[in-house]
């Protein structure tokens, strides 16, 4: 890595600081004048620059982090210095949890925390286990019938109705899905949406109003007493929130609401669907798996937990993480940043790291069986963020991919027709295409 940094680069950093390396203008020419992806463009800059390197996309440089120091200091350690400004998904998810930011997100953060772990957790472990049977039920009549299906749509699928049978008590009805994936329409559109919040609004304004009329039923229904078979769920917390904090109006109880079933099904669906991908091209890897031990074994969910992660590895749920910077600091390996500097934290880069993870482009769900089968280091595997801010669901999504995998992987095999050749980097980064295929009859399980 090169201490020094070209002209116009961080040098007026006050401070004792080395300038952050910083990429040739003309590494973002060529990528302007090819339309490329953003993270072409970060992958070059770190390539050529290291783990902590700048880039200018406009008058001001941007610093891009993936080394995993640094991915800690910003994440973990100094987060009242980097600050997220304003989400992307605000369109669509308004002051939910993941776009508040200050005293608001410490309130909001709070009351949901407690939701998605320990107790809470177990409060929702059986719907998730519902909502598996349900998939499971679909899957064996596709295998006996012989029809086609569309696996990321079955993934999106089972992950609604885990999060809604959870916020709600009841499970996922075919007119709320249907309305729902209103959610998934909004958030594909969100990178070619304008820029002013109006205009965006304005642009999925009918998708909008599903979403929000889908809220305002639940929301009723749940005022008037009626629980599901289930019991209570999320969506009561908040609305109990609402008789002693003022700040719980029917908006940010609809915000929130928005919230959790875009993080508590998009991510998820995502995942598992790149999981049956991988598994399409790595056989052996669900062999494995399935051989580690007999059915609930602890054995057999170790090794189904690790094909979750490696998958995750390689396509983590948030590929980039913005931050800004509200003053002057050093960051590891002493390069200064300066106040008002936009940070880009990619777990997406960090992880295909060949410093940090051998043969990074090869799915090895190994590493995550085997004491030194991966980085020590915090920073090196973030797939849900780090830090105050990393994902409250991580949790609960793991534990629905698992109970997804015991129910559906020792049973099925599944033959794609076809399969995505790209990605979309998108909220997420999702397949570029259907997943259709079919499945193989369930055998007899002894």
């Amino acid at each position: 890595m090169n201490p020094e940094a070209s002209p116009g680069s961080l040098r007026d950093v006050p401070g004792t600081g080395r300038p952050v390396p910083e990429a040739e203008p003309g590494l973002v020419e060529r990528w302007r004048s090819r339309g490329g992806e953003l993270v072409e463009l970060l992958s070059q800059v770190r390539e050529r620059c290291g783990g902590v390197a700048a880039f200018r996309l406009g008058p001001a440089p941007t610093v891009l982090v993936t080394d995993p120091q640094a991915v800690q200091h910003v994440l973990a350690r100094h987060p009242e210095r980097y600050v997220k400004r304003s989400h992307r998904a605000r369109v669509l998810i308004g002051d939910g949890v993941l776009a508040a930011t200050g005293a608001a997100w410490k309130r909001q953060r709070r009351l949901l925390q407690s939701q998605f772990t320990g107790t809470g957790m177990r409060r929702y472990e059986q719907r998730i286990t519902e909502a598996a049977r349900t998939a499971a039920g679909r899957w064996g009549e596709y295998a006996r019938t012989g029809q086609t299906l569309d696996v990321g749509r079955e993934m999106r699928r089972f992950a609604l109705d885990a999060i809604w049978r959870s916020l709600t008590g009841h499970p996922l009805d075919d007119g709320t899905e249907r309305e729902v994936g209103a959610v998934a329409a909004v958030a594909a559109a969100l990178p070619t949406l304008p820029a002013d919040v109006t205009d965006a609004q304005d642009a999925v304004a009918a998708d909008l109003a599903r979403i929000d009329a889908v809220a305002r039923h639940a929301v009723e229904a749940a005022r008037s007493g009626a629980t599901g078979p289930d019991g209570p769920g999320l969506l009561h917390v908040l609305i109990d929130a609402a008789t002693e904090r003022p700040e719980y109006t029917d908006q940010l109880i609809r915000d929130e609401l928005v919230t959790l079933l875009v993080a508590g099904h998009e991510t998820t669906a995502t995942t598992l669907t790149w999981l049956y991908l991988l598994l399409d091209r790595h056989p052996a890897a669900r062999a494995h798996a399935l051989s580690t031990g007999g059915e609930g074994s602890a054995q057999r969910r170790q090794a189904f937990q690790a094909l979750v992660h490696e998958t995750l590895r390689l396509y983590p749920s948030a590929w980039i993480l913005p931050r800004h910077a509200t003053e002057d600091d050093l960051l590891a390996g002493g390069y200064a940043v300066k106040a008002g500097t936009d940070i880009l934290i990619s777990p997406f880069l960090t992880h295909r790291d060949p410093e940090l993870w051998p043969d990074p482009e090869y799915f090895d769900p190994r590493r995550f069986l085997t004491p030194d089968g991966r980085p020590a280091h915090p920073g090196a595997y973030y797939p849900f963020g780090l830090g105050p801010r990393a994902c409250l669901g991580l949790q609960f999504a793991l534990r629905e991919s698992t109970v997804l995998l015991e129910h559906l992987l020792p049973v099925h095999t599944v033959a794609f027709h076809s399969t995505p050749t790209k990605a979309v980097y998108g909220i997420t980064v999702r397949p570029d295409g259907p997943t259709p295929a079919t499945l193989r009859a369930p055998r007899t399980q002894s």
